[in-house]
């Protein structure tokens, strides 16, 4: 049902936990499924530094969330437009339809996020 790549997230999620020292924090939610996820970064510099989460979900969104924290550490904010919800998705090895409600929490995150640095 899942790939491995997505597996490998769930299992040894990357960049999970809380960031002391972010300067940009935000959380958004799937209220069909009832997901949450925080995430936090560190910018400096329109650059993300660090970003970690918290999640609340199913398998996928923990592992969308994980691969996200990677896909932002060390991009500048104006690059991150190319990261949407079906590039997230195909970065996992797919998605079944019944969890695509994950990548596209971890694009609600990120566009937040992306909301909440330019402020």
């Amino acid at each position: 049902m899942f790939s491995p790549v997505l597996l490998d997230h769930f299992q040894h999620p990357r960049n999970a936990g809380d960031l002391p020292g972010a300067n940009v924090r935000v959380e958004v939610s799937n209220p069909v499924c009832g997901d949450v996820l925080q995430l936090a970064a560190v910018v400096e510099n329109k650059t993300i530094r660090e970003a970690r989460f918290l999640c609340r979900g199913c398998a996928a969104s923990i592992a969308s969330a994980s691969l996200l924290t990677e896909s932002l550490q060390g991009r500048e904010l104006n690059t991150l437009s190319s990261l949407t919800t079906e590039s997230l998705a195909a970065s996992l090895g797919g998605l079944p339809p019944a969890s695509f409600h994950a990548a596209q929490l971890a694009h609600d995150a990120l566009q937040a996020l992306l909301h909440a640095a330019q402020k």
